[in-house]
């Protein structure tokens, strides 16, 4: 049968897609790598068909191919006699623990059927909590920022594992960079913060990102002139009237205003005499 990966979107359980929703609703069984993705998934799932897994927090590499061969082993089997899921937070490609179980099984059970249902990522989930709009063209660049990382590069930048916000802050604005940090956005567990203060978020949490943007690095897109077109307009329409309003001449052109409203109207601009106004 499959295994499939499924992506839970940032934390709020309305954010799983309906696809992610259907698979976890028929899978036989369904597995979780933490206490957040587990919380998001017993939202659609019972919790008898919720499937247990020990990862040990550890940087030792044998002990975490040991972990990941473990689990591999214990999901296999049930991926071959039905459906099975993995999920985790966000999307199973982006910044996910997904990628060790995928090479894990390529490499110790290759018969197990493997497809990936995509989630709503931290990435854009992030941009939508700022109001930060990525337009066309633009270069954006993600990168992790634990223990104080400050990467540069880009003139903007999302970090991931923004873990000790003051010293990340300090790097950045010295090279020319604005930031504004957000944690735990779309998530049910924990207090939504959004500040470009580090200090309010000087505690360790490993779900803090920030948004860096090099000052001067704002693009203009195309209609952006709306934007100037319409506080022009507003300026022009506060502004009291200081010519006549019948047609004829004035000084803040209002009369030549009438008479191209007129014309658009499929008004006639020739006077009475066949003359031109």
């Amino acid at each position: 049968m499959t295994l499939y990966g499924v992506g839970l979107g940032p934390g709020d359980a309305d954010l799983v897609t309906m696809r992610g929703k259907r698979v976890l609703e028929r899978a036989d069984v369904v597995y979780s790598p933490g206490r957040l993705s587990r919380s998001v998934a017993t939202e659609h799932v019972p919790e008898e068909r919720i499937g247990d897994l020990d990862f040990p927090m550890t940087r030792d590499e044998d002990e975490l191919r040991r972990a990941w061969k473990a689990a591999a082993a214990e999901i296999a089997p049930r991926a071959r006699d039905g459906d099975a899921a993995f999920v985790t937070l966000g999307d199973p490609n982006v910044y996910s623990t997904f990628g060790h179980l995928r090479r894990t099984l390529a490499a110790f059970h290759p018969e197990v059927d493997l497809e990936v249902v995509p989630g709503v990522s931290a990435v854009t989930a992030f941009a939508t909590a700022l109001g930060v709009e990525v337009a066309a063209g633009e270069r954006l660049a993600l990168r992790e920022a634990a223990r104080g990382a400050a990467p540069v590069g880009p003139d903007r930048l999302i970090l991931f594992k923004v873990t000790d916000a003051p010293a990340t802050h300090e790097g950045l604005t010295e090279a020319g960079y604005d930031v504004v940090y957000g944690r735990r956005l779309f998530m049910e567990q924990g207090e939504t913060v959004v500040t470009d203060d580090p200090s309010e978020i000087d505690d360790r949490d490993y779900y803090t990102l920030a948004y860096a943007e090099k000052r001067g690095a704002g693009s203009t897109p195309a209609t952006a002139a709306f934007e100037a077109e319409d506080a022009s307009n507003a300026a022009e329409s506060d502004a009291e009237p200081t010519a006549k309003t019948d047609g004829g001449s004035a000084a803040s052109g209002l009369g030549g205003t009438e008479r191209a409203e007129g014309e658009a109207g499929g008004d006639d601009p020739r006077t009475e005499d066949g003359g031109r106004r």
